[in-house]
């Protein structure tokens, strides 16, 4: 194999690592501070998580479509084969996911500080986003998942 496809294979697979990990560690740091029910540190975390997600989770989904279509050309794959179609499928219904989930965070920021500024609960509409917000990452985690799954069996699938 050449250096090139190490290298791409690589970068790929960091991308990829990135991404589950970042959505596992995000939605498990904010379903703990959500159950605390406290405003500051609410908004701490969210906070947090609103800066990860912008370094980590968004430089990732931009590098992994970008190695992944340079390494199925460098390795012969076209990108027509059944598994990469459903890759990128599951991927774009992950971003339909995660696009809303951003704003989600931002606005459930806002609102825990301005609680705190308040000096009061978190309003019911930060309960509500939260709601959307967790049921939202099930369909994108279980894609990723099934993303995952295709680029390490990369079975045959004719569509």
């Amino acid at each position: 194999m050449s250096l090139l496809v190490d290298i791409l294979r690589w970068a790929h697979i960091i991308g990829a690592t990135v991404l589950f990990g970042t959505g596992a560690g995000i939605a498990f740091f904010m379903l703990m501070a959500q159950r605390t029910a406290r405003p500051d540190l609410v908004a701490h975390v969210a906070g947090t998580v609103v800066i990860a997600d912008t370094i980590f989770t968004a430089t990732a989904v931009v590098v992994q479509p970008i190695t992944g279509v340079l390494l199925a050309r460098a390795t012969g794959w076209p990108l027509s084969e059944g598994w990469i179609v459903l890759s990128l499928l599951l991927y774009v219904a992950t971003g339909l996911f995660w696009l809303p989930v951003v704003w989600i965070q931002i606005r459930i920021r806002n609102l825990a500080r301005q609680a705190v500024i308040e000096n009061g609960p978190l309003p019911a509409e930060e309960k509500r986003l939260f709601r959307i917000w967790f049921a939202c990452g099930f369909p994108a985690f279980a894609a990723v998942l099934a993303i995952l799954w295709l680029m390490v069996t990369r079975p045959a699938i004719n569509l």
